[in-house]
């Protein structure tokens, strides 16, 4: 029997310690709890803050990333335009040199077959953008001048 008595004067002191701790714990829990969950909470805030600042820095960056890209359309349009430019002089500056070399060409054959006479010539290449109307009266006055005197 000793041994009963031992093993329940054990489970007594376990179960007096057990009670002690749920105490323990439930003076210290609401108070430890708050604490735990005021922490919670203002790092819940921190965290909330911190994702707002950076959705305002990608916010940022997507604006600054669009303004470089409509300004990278508006360059490229440009360097379009003046590579078309570029390119209807090219082909002008082709073309005249073919009639140049049509007319060294044609120079060359009438030099051989003795054709060629001693002569002048005379070449002119002119880009006429305005022609004149000189028998407009109103026009003449414009400058000054008269069908009369042309």
């Amino acid at each position: 029997m000793s041994q009963i008595d031992e093993l329940e004067a054990r489970i007594t002191a376990a179960l007096d310690r057990i009670a002690q701790g749920l105490e323990a714990r439930q003076d210290a829990g609401p108070e430890g709890a708050g604490d735990d969950v005021a922490a919670l909470k203002q790092q819940l805030a921190d965290e909330k803050l911190a994702n707002a600042q950076l959705e305002e820095r990608v916010k940022t960056l997507r604006d600054k990333l669009a303004a470089v890209e409509a300004a990278n359309e508006a360059g490229q349009s440009e360097q379009s335009q003046a590579m078309r430019k570029l390119d209807t002089d090219l082909q002008s500056l082709r073309k005249a040199n073919q009639q140049l070399r049509d007319n060294n060409k044609a120079l060359r054959e009438a030099n051989q077959v003795g054709e060629l006479q001693p002569t002048t010539l005379v070449s002119f290449a002119a880009d006429v953008a305005l022609v004149f109307d000189g028998s407009d009266a109103a026009a003449l006055a414009r400058f000054g001048a008269t069908p009369e005197l042309l």
